[in-house]
C-alpha cells in the first residue's frame, strides 16, 4: 500500500488506470490543484475500513470493553483459540 500524489492534470487522461491501480493495490490517492492537496481517492476496501474503525472509536462503551478484554488477555485471562471456536460450534 502507498500513496500516490497527482496533479489533476495528469490524473484526468489516467483516471480509468488509476483508478484500477488504487482498487488492486489498496493504493491512495492525493489529488492536487495548484500544488495544494485538494482530495484523496482510495479503494471502496479502505473507505470501508476506515468508517468502521470510526464507528468503533465513536462508540466509547464498545472502547471500554475492549480496553477491559486487552487488560484481561495482559493478564493471562482468556479463552484459548481452540475453545472459543468450539464454543461458537467453529470446532
Amino acid at each position: 500500500m502507498s500513496t500516490i500524489t497527482i496533479p489533476l492534470t495528469k490524473l484526468r487522461p489516467n483516471l480509468p488506470k488509476m483508478l484500477d491501480k488504487i482498487s488492486k493495490f489498496f493504493d491512495r490517492c492525493i489529488i492536487t490543484r495548484y500544488g495544494e492537496p485538494q482530495a484523496v481517492i482510495l479503494s471502496d476496501k479502505d473507505y470501508e475500513s476506515l468508517l468502521e474503525t470510526l464507528d468503533i472509536l465513536s462508540d466509547q462503551k464498545l472502547l471500554k470493553e475492549l480496553r477491559d478484554a486487552e487488560r484481561a488477555l495482559a493478564k493471562g485471562k482468556g479463552v484459548p483459540w481452540e475453545k472459543a471456536k468450539a464454543k461458537l460450534g467453529h470446532a
